[in-house]
């Protein structure tokens, strides 16, 4: 996968705008490795007040928990790069908000935090959405080349397409 544009980034970013907006739906996003990237590009469209609730930056542990209501014993158990870590992530931003859909990004962008079994490029991603009283999580998780802005971009650009996707 080419490391996306500005240009695509935004394009991708219209067509999550267009799908929130026509479904009257509200969307946040709680993000680590991409330090409030997602939440940038969505903002950058004129309107998105109508659909994007919030957007927290909760890059520590320490913000994990208080930012988007993640249990310590998630992140001491599978750690801060985790599928059980994103998906608490999308979950409790989802509850701490009161959106309908929230995506949860973390990740290590690079070029250090590696560790065994987590090399730099790894990156979960979860989105949870609320039907009627139940909330459904989809997790993915990817691994993607070349250095920190490259492993952003490329985050940035699936959560977007997972949004625009489900």
């Amino acid at each position: 996968m080419a490391v996306p544009t500005d240009a695509e980034l935004a394009r991708l970013a219209r067509r999550v705008a267009k799908k929130y907006l026509a479904a009257r739906q509200s969307l946040a996003t709680a993000e680590s490795c991409t330090g409030g990237f997602i939440a940038k590009l969505l903002t950058d469209i004129a309107g998105s007040s109508e659909w994007f609730d919030s957007g927290v930056v909760c890059y520590s542990n320490a913000a994990k928990r208080w930012q988007a209501r993640v249990p310590a014993s998630i992140l001491t158990r599978h750690g801060a790069v985790s599928g059980p870590t994103a998906r608490a992530m999308a979950v409790g931003l989802l509850k701490r908000s009161g959106a309908d859909s929230a995506v949860a990004v973390t990740g290590i962008a690079g070029p250090t935090g590696a560790v065994p079994g987590k090399p730099v490029g790894t990156v979960w991603f979860a989105i949870a959405r609320r039907t009627g009283a139940r909330t459904r999580v989809h997790t993915i998780h990817k691994r993607f080349r070349g250095g920190r802005d490259a492993v952003r971009r490329r985050a940035a650009a699936l959560a977007l397409r997972q949004l625009i996707a489900r």
